[in-house]
């Protein structure tokens, strides 16, 4: 789901903020897939009311964290997950790599964006849902007529023009293929999910390592169609960018940013008291400032053009399958698909 760095970015990226100096203050060391341009209200909000810690941010996209916390996984480094898909995080729960807690508010977290066993391993903070960015100035030139369903993408006009993200380095890019697969089949790898992705890399030009890029780069007038999600979208929408956010018919993947504490954190206090304020009323209202759905209901206003009806949009999604056949399908897809991937910078 995710605006990727080449590398795996801790203080540069970190907005350590400033604050007065406390002689006992902790420093959490927290992965997470969020956004840059959210990071720094989100600890500023949490720092004002807990002065004495402080978080060191390690930020890449998600399937770079979900990697490289795997990797770490018999050393850890890690204390909090923070806005890393929901589908990760129960992959991680599955290695019994996290610490389960109920955060003071886990009530108020709607039954669906959260683990369902009690403690809960991780619970949601929002919903980032699939969405189409479309130049209607580049569509015009092309005589390309808007989509609104996923297998127009598949159509002739479109060939060369889409760009989506690759599901081994983009949560985006997997809820994607997560969705398409549980829509319409897997069958080993001969479902209708696979003949569809089959279809679209025909027209694909480029698989990003970013979540944010495709919409970025369709904002740019680079292609016509870019899938992403819908924060991007509504954000380039708003600068004035020449897109019109398409949700597809058929059915929206998503996933959500959530939040786990991992198992065997030195500083478990202070890692529930994140996770406390994480899950809060007024976390949930900056999460609203970006999402059009928090896991709290009712909370975040309406974002301009995310549909009314967007929630009822969103598929049926199973966490745990989604998790416990991410190696087969990332390999499958990789196998078909990663010819047309982005270099690494």
């Amino acid at each position: 789901m995710k605006y990727a760095a080449r590398h795996i970015l801790a203080a540069t990226l970190g907005f350590v903020l400033a604050a007065p100096a406390y002689a006992q203050k902790q420093q959490l060391v927290v992965y997470t897939a969020l956004e840059t341009d959210q990071l720094k209200a989100y600890q500023e909000a949490f720092v004002a009311s807990h002065p004495d810690i402080e978080i060191k941010w390690v930020r890449d996209s998600t399937g770079v964290i979900t990697a490289k916390l795997l990797a770490e996984k018999a050393n850890p480094q890690a204390d909090v997950v923070m806005g890393v898909a929901a589908t990760s995080l129960a992959l991680f729960d599955r290695n019994g790599m996290l610490e389960p807690y109920a955060p003071l508010n886990i009530d108020a977290i709607m039954p669906a964006y959260r683990d369902k066993k009690n403690p809960p391993a991780w619970f949601g903070m929002n919903v980032f849902g699939a969405t189409v960015c479309f130049n209607t100035v580049e569509a015009r030139k092309r005589n390309i007529a808007i989509p609104t369903t996923w297998k127009d993408l598949t159509k002739p006009e479109f060939k060369g023009q889409v760009v989506m993200p690759n599901p081994a380095s983009s949560g985006t890019g997997y809820l994607d293929v997560v969705s398409w697969l549980q829509m319409w089949g897997d069958d080993g790898g001969k479902g209708g999910g696979w003949k569809y992705m089959d279809a679209l890399h025909q027209n694909i030009a480029q698989y990003t390592h970013s979540g944010s890029k495709p919409c970025n780069m369709a904002a740019a007038g680079e292609y016509v169609a870019g899938i992403s999600f819908e924060y991007r979208g509504h954000t380039n929408k708003a600068k004035g960018a020449p897109i019109e956010l398409v949700f597809p018919k058929e059915g929206l993947g998503w996933d959500l940013e959530g939040f786990a504490i991992y198992k065997g954190t030195k500083k478990l206090e202070a890692a529930k008291k994140l996770a406390n304020w994480a899950s809060s009323k007024d976390a949930m209202r900056l999460y609203g400032k970006n999402f059009a759905i928090t896991a709290q209901p009712g909370i975040a206003p309406k974002l301009a053009g995310i549909p009314d009806d967007y929630e009822s949009r969103l598929i049926k999604l199973d966490f745990d399958k989604a998790a416990a056949s991410r190696d087969a399908t990332l390999a499958e897809w990789s196998r078909r698909y990663d010819s047309k991937t982005e270099a690494r910078k």
